[in-house]
């Protein structure tokens, strides 16, 4: 039997210039988001306005703030027209394994350092949104690392060139997977798993992990906790208690190495959760573009000196 949810229709190319081909019908669509029952103004809050004909802005009737339809959000102070930020909307929330900043570039016909603005920008708004999203349930727990040790240097978890971060997944009583959560940490100790826990689980939750010590610390964010000592080696991965962490920690770590090769470990945040979002939105494809664009209007503006800062600790 065919799993529903990996061989539903999707949304087609096709479809998508249907509906967001041209510029009037971008910005009609993105104004519908950003003001659901009716315009606010940002300033006053004021219901009424009009639009100017000398410039591409709307003016509030009641404090006569000016301000453009993209003013405040992740769109902010560009000067793409929205039918090239749509399309790479549509590309990057389809695309299962990702899609780089060069593929972009490509297919946006934009430079590569619009192209990795772009998608950097797009990740920043799943991070933010699915950071407001704790799990809930029965949680599989496991610490991974990415990167590897330089030639050379030290090997395993004390290596420098390796990144902590914590995999999560969520399960139905069914034991199939509902969410899941990546998140870099500073390490793997008991304040920092406490602080993880708090800001991503929600108090109601059952965390099964492995025999780590500083997985105990999710038990003072208000989480019941369960350890299970795997003894290591390849055969601990097979295990039912971690069959989905252990899924998704494969899925990820193999899209990631086969569609971007090398990312920068401070950019790391921003990546897993691009593949968490989409994976958190998996059960209707066609809905991806339009619950982005309502989370990316009321996304503040991110310019690139923020986007190049260091990695965010979530």
């Amino acid at each position: 039997m065919k799993n529903k949810v990996q061989f539903q229709k999707g949304y087609s190319l096709g479809e998508f210039m249907k509906n967001y081909g041209s510029e009037g019908q971008c910005r009609k669509a993105l104004f519908h988001w950003r003001w659901p029952q009716g315009y606010v103004c940002p300033e006053c809050g004021g219901q009424s306005y009009c639009s100017l004909k000398t410039r591409v802005v709307y003016q509030c009737n009641h404090c006569h703030h000016q301000h453009s339809l993209i003013s405040g959000t992740i769109f902010s102070a560009t000067k793409l027209p929205l039918t090239t930020w749509f399309l790479a909307i549509h590309l990057t929330t389809q695309a299962k394994t990702g899609v780089s900043a060069l593929s972009l570039r490509r297919q946006l016909g934009v430079s590569y350092n619009t192209a990795w603005s772009i998608k950097q920008k797009l990740m920043q708004v799943m991070k933010e949104r699915d950071d407001s999203k704790p799990l809930s349930g029965v949680i599989q727990l496991d610490d991974v690392y990415w990167g590897g040790e330089h030639r050379g240097g030290k090997r395993g978890r004390g290596s420098p060139n390796k990144t902590p971060f914590v995999a999560a997944v969520s399960v139905n009583e069914k034991g199939h997977p509902i969410a899941m959560n990546m998140t870099v940490v500073n390490g793997f100790r008991s304040k920092e798993i406490t602080r993880w826990a708090k800001r991503h689980l929600s108090t109601d939750s059952h965390v099964v992990s492995d025999g780590l010590a500083c997985f105990a610390a999710v038990t003072k964010a208000g989480c019941q906790h369960t350890s299970i000592v795997t003894g290591g080696g390849p055969e601990c991965v097979s295990l039912e208690p971690f069959t989905w962490v252990n899924t998704m920690i494969g899925n990820v770590k193999r899209s990631i190495d086969g569609t971007y090769h090398a990312i920068n470990h401070k950019h790391l945040p921003r990546y897993l959760a691009e593949f968490c979002y989409r994976f958190n939105r998996r059960f209707v494809l066609e809905d991806m573009l339009p619950r982005l664009c309502y989370v990316a209007v009321r996304t503040p503006p991110m310019p690139m000196r923020l986007l190049k800062m260091a990695e965010d600790y979530g």
